[in-house]
């Protein structure tokens, strides 16, 4: 196992752009996930629906969140995982995904990290999340 990481409270965790988004990104994702709505797929339904057109699935967004902190912190650490869909994400759009050290306590086996997440397209929160990890206590 891998050691876990040293974080601080209110340290900003490194970021990571991803895209745009293409129509055959989510294509793939539709075809592992099994998700077929046209909201993802067919433009046309999609605008019919209220939507500027084709959007991507909230899990997607939410697995690129999921797997960029898995990343930072080594998936072994990660204790907890939860994230809120706020607004659907456009082909054509980059996600940004942020994060924060909410705090680090010592739980007496070792310490915890809370973090706050983000994925957000341009000034908008596209999903938000929250972890817990386990941490360096150096």
């Amino acid at each position: 196992m891998r050691e876990p990481v040293l974080l601080a409270s209110g340290q900003d965790l490194e970021p990571r752009s991803i895209g745009p988004v293409t129509q055959t990104d989510i294509v793939k994702f539709a075809g592992a996930g099994g998700d077929f709505n046209p909201l993802h797929h067919d433009p046309g339904y999609a605008v019919r629906a209220g939507l500027p057109g084709v959007i991507s699935m909230g899990q997607m967004q939410a697995g690129m969140l999921a797997a960029w902190v898995a990343d930072l912190v080594h998936v072994e650490h990660l204790l907890g995982f939860s994230v809120r869909f706020v607004s659907p994400l456009q082909i054509g759009e980059t996600l940004t995904l942020t994060g924060e050290v909410d705090n680090v306590r010592d739980t007496g086996e070792s310490s915890v990290a809370e973090l706050s997440l983000s994925a957000t397209a341009g000034d908008r929160v596209v999903v938000s999340g929250r972890a817990r990890v386990r941490v360096s206590s150096s």
